[in-house]
């Protein structure tokens, strides 16, 4: 049987593959027409698996392409020297592994050939592909190499100069095509910051699955095993992850063969909310990436809570630096409107969670000992549970700008937060975040006895903005089919004031909103404090 994979490259033979039909033809069409392809995406977004399947359909349909792939990842720390010497062994152990699997046996001059070459610059390797193509029988050298931003320091730029001397010198010319994948773009290799001497290259841009895709893929495991996903949890899935391929293979993965779910039963929401739970509580590579990557700099945090706390947001400019490298980690992308958008709502919760501090000293006054906020029926009494954290931040006072290494603007939303995963923590429940990530807005999802509990959160902006975040929130209740839900908006003015108020819209939605002032000022030395 085969099974979802999430370590490393995937095999047909063994996994359940997104075909990327479109994307596809669009390869093989560029190395037809001898382009020099780049592809620079973050780890583990299908990249290797993608050119590997493709440069396989393309070799296999059309024997007049000779495909050698290599892999830098192992030469970052060595000599020049060293490193050419190196990949020569490796492209003349993919030269003979093709013409095994071709049933060719080289020509004896093919052989002298290759047995006194000598690589050892840039310029030698050049003269040894121009070489290579009359011992093929003018077949096409097709050149992938993957983790290429693991090239040596020193041989970046004379490697990518000769390249681009091949691409220039004429219709027939060897490597007839170029794909190069890796993680940093060409102007991040270029360390001195001159002109690319690589600027011959057309970009490809591998998506995330679309939705489609990931019915696709999962329709692959039904086919095979008989049992199926509802369409809601196909749908949730893919909004949770954006359709990131190894954060929608982890999600199949625990569904499929870490669940005792029988294969009789189909795999429903309840189910989803067990596994999306244990995803976001677990660690593995992609969460230790993002989590890793986000705190390399304190300017991330800066900007990750400039996008989350802001309506306006924040314009998505390649140039910027810290936008270009929260990119290439694949923490952020442009959104629609070219704003900066968080990449899903699983990393948004896992980025808030790296910025929670493990301890703000106020966890033993968040709840009362007299009440656990459940009603006889197993419900979450949701309206007392807030009334009781906007009483915790009025008894807080002052303390709530002394939660060690969080920015005072996102101090309410860390405090709340926290406040409620200790809540769900005591009553078993789930807690995620479920709203379009970025720009202001965040909606806190609790899950509790096969009910789900929507609170909104806003910093507050004028009181245009907190009416129609109201708007905002009724249609997010209608697209979830629920009838009530919780505004919490955060005033961090100095004369702000406490409101609580609860409404009945339209179509019956129930919303019970919160203005809760979080700004108080902190006590000189010489000002007694009030006694509580």
């Amino acid at each position: 049987m085969k099974r979802f994979g999430t370590e490393g490259r995937l095999y047909l033979e063994d996994n359940y593959v997104v075909p990327r039909t479109e994307e596809t033809a669009d390869f093989i069409g560029r190395v037809k027409q001898g382009k020099y392809i780049v592809l620079f995406a973050p780890r583990q977004t299908g990249k290797t698996t993608f050119f590997r399947l493709a440069l396989d359909k393309l070799t296999t349909e059309d024997l007049t392409y000779f495909p050698i792939q290599l892999n830098f990842e192992e030469y970052e720390d060595y000599a020049p020297a060293d490193f050419y010497t190196r990949v020569y062994q490796d492209i003349r152990q993919e030269i003979e592994d093709v013409l095994q699997r071709r049933e060719e046996v080289p020509a004896e001059t093919f052989t002298h050939f290759l047995d006194n070459v000598e690589i050892n610059d840039h310029v030698s390797m050049r003269r040894f592909f121009e070489k290579l193509t009359s011992f093929l029988r003018n077949q096409k050298i097709v050149l992938i190499i993957d983790e290429f931003d693991a090239i040596p320091r020193d041989a970046v730029k004379g490697f990518l100069r000769s390249l681009r001397r091949i691409y220039l010198s004429g219709r027939t010319r060897c490597p007839h095509s170029v794909g190069i994948i890796g993680i940093k773009n060409i102007i991040q290799l270029d360390y001195d910051r001159s002109i690319s001497p690589f600027n011959i290259q057309q970009e490809f841009h591998l998506p995330n699955f679309t939705l489609e895709q990931v019915r696709e893929l999962l329709a692959q495991y039904t086919d095979e095993v008989g049992q199926a996903f509802i369409p809601e949890v196909i749908t949730v899935i893919h909004k949770q992850t954006a359709g990131q391929p190894v954060l929608v293979n982890r999600l199949a993965q625990i569904l499929t063969e870490e669940m005792d779910i029988r294969r009789t039963e189909p795999i429903t929401m309840e189910h989803f909310t067990t596994a999306h739970a244990q995803l976001l509580r677990e660690r593995n590579t992609n969460i230790d990436h993002l989590t890793t990557n986000v705190q390399r700099d304190p300017r991330f945090e800066q900007l990750l809570m400039r996008i989350m706390e802001r309506d306006e947001g924040v314009p998505f400019n390649p140039r910027n630096d810290i936008i270009d490298e929260l990119t290439t980690y694949g923490v952020i992308k442009r959104g629609a409107d070219d704003m900066c958008e968080i990449l899903n709502p699983i990393y948004l919760y896992c980025i808030l969670q790296v910025f929670k501090p493990l301890v703000n000293g106020l966890e033993e006054e968040y709840f009362p000992e007299d009440d656990d906020y459940l009603t006889p029926t197993g419900q979450i009494e949701l309206a007392g549970l807030l009334d009781n954290f906007r009483d915790f931040i009025a008894r807080a006072g002052f303390r709530i700008l002394q939660v060690p290494d969080t920015p005072q603007e996102s101090v309410g939303r860390h405090l709340l937060l926290a406040y409620m995963d200790e809540f769900v923590r005591r009553i078993g429940g789930v807690m995620h975040i479920e709203a379009q990530t970025g720009r202001g807005r965040m909606d806190i999802i609790l899950t509790y006895n096969n009910r789900k509990y929507i609170i909104e959160t806003k910093i507050w902006r004028g009181m245009r903005r907190y009416q129609a975040g109201k708007q905002q929130l009724a249609a997010y209740l209608k697209l979830e089919g629920a009838t009530e839900g919780y505004y919490v908006v955060f005033d961090h003015r100095k004369e702000a004031k406490p409101r609580v108020e609860a409404e009945t819209l339209a179509e019956n939605l129930t919303i019970r909103s919160y203005v809760i002032p979080v700004l108080q000022d902190i006590p000189s030395e010489n000002q007694p404090l009030k006694s509580e």
